[in-house]
């Protein structure tokens, strides 16, 4: 990973951490629970679904660096990844063990995924691995580099950041009482 490339994963983990905390940390539990229909996520079920895939995430890189290095791989790829993790015009369903299921309480949450978050930066900013020669699967965009799996993370937690928001923006979303 270049000096640039640390820049760049540390930013974009930093940033998405920011911007998921704007959105959720003054909400009330009510807030946090509404569900917009009964097939959509609440905003706690966003914020629980992002920790769940970036521990999962976080222990597949961990792993890899367990492993002996692969040919090294172009770092071409990175923005398209990140664009398409993003978008929110195309759906994805994740496999079942990555989806909500409570395990955290509401005010367990945001603490839990600052934790979570924290790791992956201190991973982001100390890592000595070449994280581009490390390589693991990804279901839908094929072999990615454990770097790409860090903007993934990063991305990742974007586009369900950007879900919670759709969720405070439907017509019956509870707006009063936002917690202090």
């Amino acid at each position: 990973m270049t000096p640039a490339e640390r820049e760049r994963a540390i930013t974009s983990l930093r940033d998405s951490r920011d911007r998921l905390f704007a959105t959720a940390e003054k909400l009330s539990p009510l807030q946090l629970a509404y569900k917009p229909a009964p097939d959509r996520w609440s905003v706690a079920e966003c914020i629980e679904h992002i920790i769940v895939v970036e521990n999962s995430v976080f222990g597949l890189i961990q792993k890899a660096i367990e492993q002996p290095p692969e040919a090294a791989k172009s770092g071409s790829e990175d923005d398209a990844i990140v664009a398409t993790v993003v978008d929110r015009t195309q759906r994805a369903k994740g496999p079942e063990a990555l989806m909500p299921a409570s395990r955290w309480s509401q005010d367990g949450l945001l603490p839990e995924f600052r934790q979570v978050r924290a790791r992956s930066l201190d991973f982001a900013g100390s890592t000595s691995a070449d994280l581009r020669a490390l390589v693991v699967p990804h279901r839908r965009f094929g072999h990615l580099d454990c770097y790409q799996w860090l903007l993934l993370i990063a991305a990742h937690g974007e586009r369900h950041r950007a879900q919670a928001e759709e969720v405070i923006a439907s017509a019956e979303f509870p707006r009063a009482a936002s917690a202090s």
